[in-house]
C-alpha cells in the first residue's frame, strides 16, 4: 500500500480566504449532517438496504470534511486573527455536529444489536425445533442431541 501523497501547504493570506475556509467547513458539516440524518431515519424505519446505498456519497462527504478540518487545524491561528467571529461560530457549530454524530452512532449501534439478537433468537428457535419432543421418567423433556440448524432465509428486498 502506498502512503498518501501530501498536499502542498497553502497559506491563507487574507480575511476573505479565512472566511471562505470557514464557510467551506460549515458547508461540509451541513452536507454531512443532512446525509447522516437521512441515514439515521432510514435505519430507524428498518430500510437498511436504502441506508447502505448512501455509503459511497457519505464516504465522499466525510473525505471532504476531514480535508477541511485538517486545513482549519493547520491555519487555526491565522483564522483566529483574520476571522475571529467566524471561527467562534464554526466552533459552536462543530460542537453541535459532534453531538448529532453521537446520536447517529447510537442509532446504528442499536440497529446492529437488534439484528444480532434477532439472528440469535431465530437460530435458537430453529435449533429447538430439531430436538425430539419426548419425556424422561420424572416428566421432564428428555435431553436430545445437540440442535442442528439447517439454515434461515433473509428477505433482502426491504
Amino acid at each position: 500500500m502506498r502512503p498518501p501523497v501530501a498536499l502542498p501547504f497553502q497559506v491563507i493570506a487574507s480575511p476573505e480566504e479565512a472566511s471562505a475556509l470557514c464557510d467551506r467547513l460549515e458547508a461540509s458539516m451541513e452536507e454531512l449532517l443532512a446525509m447522516i440524518s437521512r441515514e439515521t431515519e432510514l435505519v430507524r424505519k428498518g430500510q437498511l438496504v436504502a441506508a447502505g446505498e448512501l455509503q459511497p456519497a457519505k464516504a465522499e462527504l466525510v473525505a471532504n470534511y476531514v480535508k477541511d478540518v485538517q486545513r482549519v487545524k493547520d491555519h487555526s491561528v491565522v483564522i483566529g486573527h483574520m476571522a475571529g467571529e467566524r471561527a467562534e461560530r464554526m466552533k459552536k457549530r462543530h460542537a453541535e455536529f459532534r453531538a448529532l454524530l453521537q446520536i447517529n452512532m447510537a442509532v446504528l449501534a442499536t440497529a446492529r444489536e437488534v439484528a444480532e439478537d434477532l439472528m440469535r433468537s431465530v437460530a435458537r428457535e430453529a435449533g429447538e425445533r430439531q430436538r425430539p419432543q419426548t419425556y424422561a421418567p420424572p416428566g421432564y423433556r428428555a435431553p436430545g442431541p445437540a440442535p442442528t440448524v439447517r439454515g434461515i432465509a433473509v428477505d433482502r428486498k426491504t
